[in-house]
């Protein structure tokens, strides 16, 4: 796999997701303070590339997802860039085929995955938690999915994964509401593992990625396949109405007003259609 190199913007201001090792963790950190770390189309590709160098590393024993700085792990996909590069059909499938490896490759690697939040967790940014095995978080942060205040469609598998962590009702208010969520809030759902104070929060995440470095490889990986075929998804069904309700959003007045109102910091006025 060739590796996908970071794209700077006008101004040299480069967006990416920094990859490094230390103690045993593969390190894979979200760069874009500008946007609250939200990650762009190109981030997205960076990260099947940084995951298989880490599967093919024998020194990373657990693989660890934050953001750079405190301002937030991620705060979603890049909603900057919608205009252009998510805009038509067309250019919603293959955004969405992008994001679909992105997350195929954090939920396939065969090591523990952890993601290592603070201060925001939203929209596609709880969706790359949930691909995570654990999730530990700050104890001051906020967890939502927004989907329904943009006019945003979700597809079956992103769902499923929400339903199989939390169950069908906490994913039914967490989607219908749109509301933020506190972290005892979101542990008590069990959306998360563990919070953690947020003074001293870096130290205290590295200490729990460490004892887990400290375990058997072959017996993470062995609780990892078991894990995969409980959670295995049936035999495909017919999904085709969920998949035209989802293109339905995209294709709606409502998504191009999300997009608007978010653009000129106002409140939307949906119509439902």
């Amino acid at each position: 796999m060739s590796r996908v190199e970071p794209i700077a913007e006008a101004d040299g201001y480069t967006p990416q997701v920094i990859a490094h090792i230390k103690d045993g963790i593969g390190w894979m950190v979200f760069s874009n303070p500008r946007r609250r770390n939200a990650v762009t189309f190109n981030m997205w590709r960076q990260i099947p590339d940084i995951i298989a160098r880490f599967a093919q590393d024998d020194s990373v024993r657990v693989v660890a997802l934050r953001g750079e700085g405190t301002s937030s792990f991620i705060s979603g996909a890049d909603i900057s860039e919608f205009a252009e590069l998510r805009n038509t059909p067309e250019q919603v499938a293959a955004y969405d085929a992008v994001g679909a490896q992105a997350g195929a490759a954090i939920a396939g690697i065969m090591k523990p995955t952890v993601a290592v939040i603070r201060t925001w967790c939203v929209g596609g940014g709880l969706g790359t938690a949930l691909g995570c095995d654990l999730r530990i978080a700050a104890e001051d942060t906020g967890f939502a999915v927004p989907a329904a205040k943009l006019g945003l469609g979700y597809r079956y598998a992103g769902i499923k994964t929400l339903v199989d962590i939390v169950g069908p009702a906490n994913a039914a208010e967490i989607f219908y509401s749109a509301r933020q969520y506190t972290a005892d809030e979101a542990l008590r759902m069990g959306l998360i593992n563990r919070i953690l104070p947020a003074d001293g929060f870096d130290d205290a995440a590295e200490s729990y990625l460490r004892d887990i470095t400290r375990n058997a490889p072959l017996t993470m990986k062995a609780v990892k396949m078991a894990l995969r075929g409980v959670l295995k998804q049936p035999e495909p069904a017919d999904l085709r109405e969920i998949d035209e309700a989802v293109a339905a959003c995209f294709q709606s007045e409502d998504y191009a007003e999300g997009r608007a109102a978010f653009a000129e910091k106002r409140p939307p006025e949906f119509k439902g259609r």
